[in-house]
């Protein structure tokens, strides 16, 4: 019996996704009043959704200062979710109210709104469809057209299901996604589901209460640069994750 579990303690040991660490390569300014949702960057362009019913909006942040440049505010109702640029269009989801609501990019013109079945949480897309978390274990493909599901995939680390996914980008052919309530970022192979490992943040922001934990993922593909914060955060931090 104890040759057993010290077979299974061995397996589970070496079944452990590695953990990376991150290098804070510079500071900006953030909104503190920001419940930041969904972080993104397009064309250079770093774009923000919040949440928080009455305080929701998707906005056009400057980097370097902060400063919001263009905001849509979100009517009381509804508690804006994560958020993500896919051509000429912003996606942005709410929480509980089985809505999503799609953009104009160049001045956030409502164009649409969408039934979003379950709970909206973090969005990113891979080029080719949205991909969508939902509190669960499961990531969503939707048609960016139809805006309809095609299929899921079930999250695991070391064979178990990995619930809470929040905000999510896409890097090189994975799904970033911040855990909530977590100092930990996880790299998902969207095809499998598995983490393939994960970014440990912790100490990067410690002076927060309950509800300001990280969340925020933007990933600026031209420049190879990448973001992060979190809810209410004064800064937001461009790392570099060690291989």
């Amino acid at each position: 019996m104890l040759v057993g579990l010290w077979l299974f303690a061995c397996t589970l040991a070496q079944a452990q996704v590695p953990v990376h660490r991150a290098e804070v390569l510079a500071s900006y300014p953030h909104d503190p009043n920001a419940f930041t949702q969904g972080l993104t960057i397009h064309d250079g362009l770093l774009y923000e959704g919040t949440g928080r019913n009455g305080e929701s909006s998707l906005r056009l942040v400057d980097l370097e200062t902060g400063e919001v440049q263009r905001r849509q505010n979100l009517p009381q109702r509804y508690f804006g979710e994560g958020i993500t640029v896919l051509g000429d269009k912003v996606y942005q989801l709410t929480w509980q109210s089985h809505v999503g609501f799609v953009y104009a990019l160049e001045d956030f013109k409502q164009l649409q709104s969408f039934f979003l079945p379950g709970e909206g949480w973090g969005v990113t897309h891979d080029g080719t469809s949205l991909i969508v978390s939902d509190g669960t274990a499961m990531l969503r493909f939707l048609d960016p057209e139809t805006l309809r599901e095609t299929h899921r995939v079930a999250v695991t680390e070391d064979g178990l299901p990995l619930t809470r996914l929040n905000e999510l980008e896409y890097i090189d052919g994975e799904v970033w996604a911040n855990v909530w309530y977590t100092d930990t970022l996880v790299r998902i192979d969207p095809q499998t589901g598995k983490v393939k490992s994960k970014v440990d943040l912790s100490g990067l922001h410690p002076e927060r209460g309950n509800d300001d934990v990280l969340n925020g993922i933007a990933w600026d593909a031209e420049a190879q640069r990448l973001f992060v914060t979190g809810k209410l955060w004064s800064h937001l931090y461009e790392i570099r994750v060690s291989e």
